[in-house]
């Protein structure tokens, strides 16, 4: 009897073990599991790391016709570059034939042979209406890149970089430790169904808690190690190393030390009425050679304002033809003096607004009549209600006191359908102070202050486009500014100002979207007493509106006019 039991003592153990050990084994895999559902839904920390640029956006003044082109953002290399034109109301229908060349030094024997050479083309058919026309081309490899335009009569040429989409090492150790982990999971349970001895369950065990940690780990830290130096920017698009920038050791800068370059005009007289190609370069003032190295700023690669004897502006963005060199066709409609400014941006210098030492001076031509222009500026000063284009617009200030910040608010029409125009949805151009008896474009040309502002909130935040550049605010004059006006404009507008702002590398709205406004403000701080001429622009309708005012800013003891 005693052996009975002891032989139904013996019997009935093993089961109990077993049936404890797979409680155990289910409870451990129930914890792993959840574990890593957990760390699977924060890993998505680490795509703060991605170094994925935006859109890039050039305005080119091609011939007779004002465009947009915009380079939407490659995301995988080979693969297609879709380009979209968008025009504005006046420009006329016409074929483009696009093309795209890789350019640049390569230690790649198939890279070196295909730089220079055209790698794809394409047409797109520009229709009467304004809006957007697409194409789409073929890039081969990452680095530096050309996008060409031409329609028959003039080629455009846009420098641009295709990035590599790069993973950073903390995202690699949370993919290879979330791997790792998932194999071993297997392993482990595996080798905890099938042996004897629970010992064994340890190694493959051990090595799940090592990746789970090396996974924890990356993801923890791929949110506040710095990126990666930008492609084109802080490392250089010449050679293949833009494509790992992970790799790149040697030293990383933002600040290159441009010199100030030289704006020369290759002709300072120009017939009235007649349509001319003005022609101006760029040269190092340091080299004299070519400056090569522009980048895309604030949605073009040179801006030029050129003011007319009556006031009238041009806000114009000549193509590249070359290194240095730009041009753009110019019909100025009166005789007189035209005042002359470029903008443009050096990579890793900064932003420079050079002056025309001469401008320009029209002269009557033979059969020519000069004539006064539609955009004549006001001889009064004050703000107030003006209509441009059918749009009725309305400005506002709440001071106009010298060094003392004043916002000037714009009202274009009544509906929120502005929309974004060189990355902006207002410009503001200050010329001053001026006499406002004098012909505007002698008097503008020796003007003390020449300020190009955009409009409060018109960020696009500190992502690295294409081109490699960091775009930054446009708020100028924020200091001395009273608190309740800040509060009232800055709240108001930067509620209308959502979906400008870039946010994890995605792009900012462009052209297509006409959803915002109808009010734009300013801040500005005129530093002197005195007469300004102003002119604020905005698109509406796909139409660019210029709109002039001129300013009377007052002493802290005058009173305004």
């Amino acid at each position: 009897m005693n052996d009975t039991a002891t032989r139904t003592t013996a019997h009935a153990t093993p089961p109990r073990t077993a049936h404890s050990s797979r409680r155990r084994h289910g409870g451990a895999l129930a914890v792993l599991l959840s574990v890593m559902a957990l760390l699977f839904a924060i890993s998505p920390l680490a795509e703060a790391d991605s170094t994925a640029g935006g859109d890039v956006q050039v305005a080119q003044t091609l011939g007779d016709r004002e465009l947009t082109v915009i380079l939407r953002r490659v995301t995988g290399v080979p693969g297609p570059l879709h380009v979209d034109v968008i025009t504005h109301t006046g420009t006329s229908a016409g074929r483009l034939k696009l093309a795209v060349l890789p350019t640049g030094v390569s230690t790649s024997a198939s890279a070196a042979s295909a730089s220079g050479t055209d790698v794809d083309t394409a047409v797109v058919a520009l229709g009467s209406r304004p809006g957007s026309y697409s194409g789409v081309l073929d890039v081969t490899q990452v680095g530096p890149w050309e996008l060409s335009l031409s329609d028959g009569t003039r080629t455009a040429t846009i420098p641009f970089v295709v990035s590599k989409q790069t993973t950073s090492p903390a995202e690699t150790a949370v993919y290879v430790g979330f791997s790792g982990a998932g194999v071993l999971l297997l392993v482990t349970v595996l080798v905890a169904v099938r042996v004897r001895r629970g010992w064994w369950t340890l190694v493959p065990a051990g090595g799940l808690v090592a990746c789970l940690a090396v996974a924890v780990t990356g993801a923890l830290l791929s949110s506040g190690l710095p990126l990666p130096p930008s492609q084109g920017g802080q490392v250089d698009a010449t050679i293949d190393g833009v494509g790992d920038p992970y790799a790149y050791v040697g030293q990383r800068t933002s600040d290159y030390s441009r010199p100030p370059a030289t704006l020369l005009l290759w002709s300072s007289t120009v017939r009235a009425g007649k349509v001319d190609d003005l022609r101006l370069t760029l040269s190092d003032a340091s080299t004299g050679l070519p400056v090569d190295d522009v980048v895309a700023h604030d949605g073009a690669l040179l801006h030029l304002l050129v003011i007319g004897p009556s006031g009238q502006l041009w806000h114009l963005h000549p193509i590249r033809i070359s290194a240095g060199e730009f041009k753009v066709p110019l019909s100025l409609p009166e005789a007189g003096h035209y005042a002359v400014s470029a903008e443009f941006e050096r990579r890793g210098g900064g932003v420079q607004q050079l002056r025309s030492a001469t401008g320009i001076d029209a002269v009557s031509a033979s059969g020519a009549a000069a004539r006064t222009t539609s955009g004549d500026a006001p001889t009064h000063a004050g703000t107030g209600s003006r209509t441009v284009a059918g749009v009725r617009v309305r400005l506002t200030a709440s001071s106009l006191v010298a060094d003392k910040a004043a916002v000037l608010t714009a009202r274009v029409g009544d509906t929120a359908t502005l929309q974004p125009w060189l990355g902006m949805l207002g410009h503001l151009i200050v010329v001053g102070p001026v006499s406002p008896a004098a012909a505007v474009g002698t008097e503008t040309q020796g003007a003390q202050v020449w300020a190009h502002s955009h409009s409060m909130g018109a960020v696009s935040g500190g992502t690295d486009d294409m081109s490699g550049m960091k775009r930054t605010a446009g708020m100028k004059g924020m200091k001395g500014m009273e608190r309740d006006s800040s509060s009232a404009s800055s709240s108001s507008d930067m509620t209308s100002m959502s979906g400008l702002t870039s946010v994890n590398g995605d792009s900012t709205a462009d052209e297509t979207v006409a959803a915002y406004g109808p009010e734009v403000s300013f801040v500005y701080t005129f530093p002197a007493v005195g007469h300004y001429r102003i002119w604020i622009q905005a698109e509406r309708d796909n139409t660019i509106l210029t709109v002039p005012y001129l300013l009377y800013v007052t002493g802290t003891s005058e009173k305004t006019p």
